[in-house]
């Protein structure tokens, strides 16, 4: 042990030595418009016309390295309210391009451009924006660098949906894409002059091929550290970001009860509530929902679970979807526990009396109110904190012969609280420490959850180590009920050749389940892994 931790400390030392290497290859001055921009597709007005464009395109696949099969021509211009870009995307074979519609967010099988922004320049974090030759729009987050792929369509978080607007025409030698993406719609520091890191991509479905304005090595370490420079953006603010949606959602339930008079009875239930949205500043933004109602959900798929282990759904909830990639580290926060099961829904038959039945026993935990804050800071810290309440929840047991009813608590009032610090370090590497914390009323326990991760690169983005650790307690009056976990890896990230070497243990006492997700504890592990890739053509 005393030698793992040595070599833990050296490599730390030998990485964090290196200055941070600038990776970017290619640049584009912003030009500002003081003229109305329409978008429609056309691309007419006398701004496009005095604007230089990024061209020269590279393959990224299938031919790493090689020029585009068409020249892409990409103009970008801003103002007070957003950034504007108009795109014409050559093809000598108009009518080959391929055009499909789907719903958003869903490429499908087509032609598409899009361009990922990196706001901050820290290598970590960026926005996509994506319209297919169908004028379908994607956008997303891209979070961790985009480390395990350099493919952006493929990486971001597409539940994040901003409001912007975008229209495409197919032309007689090729296809038109403008953009209009709103300040309202991105997170930048605020300084009179500034610089983003960018890139624009772009597929041509029927060859395969993926190019890129500043080239990506598919050898490299993600593809944001390979992107290209935006400069010159002058005195532009983020506006005011202010958003209140009240609802009001009505259910109506008929079914057969033969012990009713008359046998088909109806409930009815009414929920009210409101979700609010403000921008604290041009960093950090607030989000709450009051009393919220999830009906529009998409419901989850029913599983067949024969295994000992619970089953992991995803998060369909919208407000759990946005804004929550800070929170999302070493399994800490599993949002479905909020607003979740009952704690003791199957508890309720062994508490029955004689002559007694379950009239209603509620399946979930009616949650009243949830906030989140998040953002990061010019130096490149991020903040996130969350904190819902449930409130109690309880079966109405009801007396056969009298027809009298009482009520058992299945779930107490609770309270979830987490609290994310995550620094941007050189070289594109990290550190973060986040705490979960569960506070139930009454007898029950609480629960929290500290944990903290490091990830660091050498100046080159070829050698990366990385390690994590938790610490879990389960407090009982009285007593607690404590668990731990740690991790440590090295490797090579870039190249043809790769590897990585690592070790990681939890604890038989260790349960983050309380507000994360964990499937099973008390193991040891040792692993290793190589890979050996070719980017060129055989033969």
């Amino acid at each position: 042990m005393r030698n793992l931790l040595g070599l833990i400390f050296l490599t730390i030392s030998l990485l964090l030595q290196a200055k941070n290497d600038p990776t970017t290859s290619r640049s584009m001055l912003a030009k500002r418009t003081d003229s109305s921009i329409k978008i429609d597709g056309e691309l007419n007005e006398a701004s496009w016309a005095i604007v230089g464009a990024a061209s020269q395109f590279v393959q990224l696949e299938p031919r790493p390295g090689e020029n585009a099969s068409f020249d892409s021509e990409v103009k970008l211009l801003y103002d007070d309210k957003a950034i504007y870009v108009g795109a014409h995307l050559k093809d000598n074979q108009p009518d080959s391009i391929y055009i499909q519609f789907s719903e958003r967010d869903d490429v499908g099988v087509v032609d598409w451009f899009g361009l990922v922004l990196d706001t901050y320049q820290d290598g970590q974090n960026a926005v996509g924006f994506y319209v297919t030759a169908a004028g379908v729009q994607i956008d997303s987050k891209i979070s961790e660098g985009g480390f395990g792929s350099n493919n952006p369509i493929n990486v971001g978080d597409e539940s994040w949906d901003a409001v912007w607007e975008s229209h495409v025409k197919i032309v007689d030698d090729g296809w038109i894409v403008e953009m209009m993406i709103p300040y309202s719609a991105l997170r930048f520091a605020n300084a009179e002059v500034q610089s983003w890191n960018l890139n624009f991509c772009r597929m041509i479905r029927r060859y395969r091929e993926q190019s890129f304005w500043s080239p990506i090595d598919p050898a490299g370490s993600g593809f944001m550290v390979q992107s290209g420079v935006l400069e010159n953006l002058e005195n532009i603010k983020s506006p005011v970001r202010l958003s209140a949606t009240p609802f009001i959602a009505g259910y109506a339930e008929v079914y057969k009860d033969p012990a009713s008079d008359p046998e088909k009875s109806t409930g009815q239930s009414f929920n009210g509530g409101m979700d609010i949205k403000y921008g604290i500043n041009e960093a950090f933004t607030l989000d709450m929902t009051l009393i919220p109602d999830f009906g529009e959900a998409r419901s989850d798929q029913q599983v067949l679970n024969l295994s000992p282990f619970e089953v992991r759904f995803n998060e369909n909830r919208q407000f759990f979807t946005e804004g929550t990639e800070l929170f999302n580290r070493n399994g800490l926060f599993y949002s479905r526990r909020v607003g979740g099961s009952t704690t003791n829904y199957e508890e309720v038959e062994n508490h029955l009396n004689l002559n007694e039945e379950i009239k209603e026993n509620p399946t979930t935990a009616k949650l009243l109110n949830a906030t989140k804050i998040s953002g990061r800071t010019e130096s490149g810290l991020g903040i996130g904190f969350f904190n819902a309440v449930e409130g109690a929840t309880h079966a109405t047991i009801r007396d056969i012969e009298t027809g009298n009813t009482r009520r058992w608590k299945t779930s107490p009032l609770t309270n979830y609280n987490v609290l994310v610090f995550n620094q941007n370090l050189k070289n594109n590497s990290s550190a973060t420490i986040i705490n979960t914390n569960v506070l139930r009323d009454g007898a029950a326990y609480d629960a929290n959850v500290l944990g903290a991760e490091l990830s660091l690169n050498n100046k080159k983005n070829t050698y990366s180590f990385g390690t994590s650790g938790a610490f879990s307690s389960k407090i009982y009056p009285g007593s607690n009920y404590n668990g731990h976990t740690w991790a440590a890896s090295f490797g090579k990230t870039a190249g043809n050749f790769n590897w990585r070497l690592g070790y990681s243990e939890e604890s038989d006492t260790y349960d983050p389940n309380d507000l994360g997700f964990l499937y099973n504890n008390n193991s040891r592990e040792v692993f290793g892994n190589l890979s050996l890739a070719r980017y060129e053509d055989f033969g």
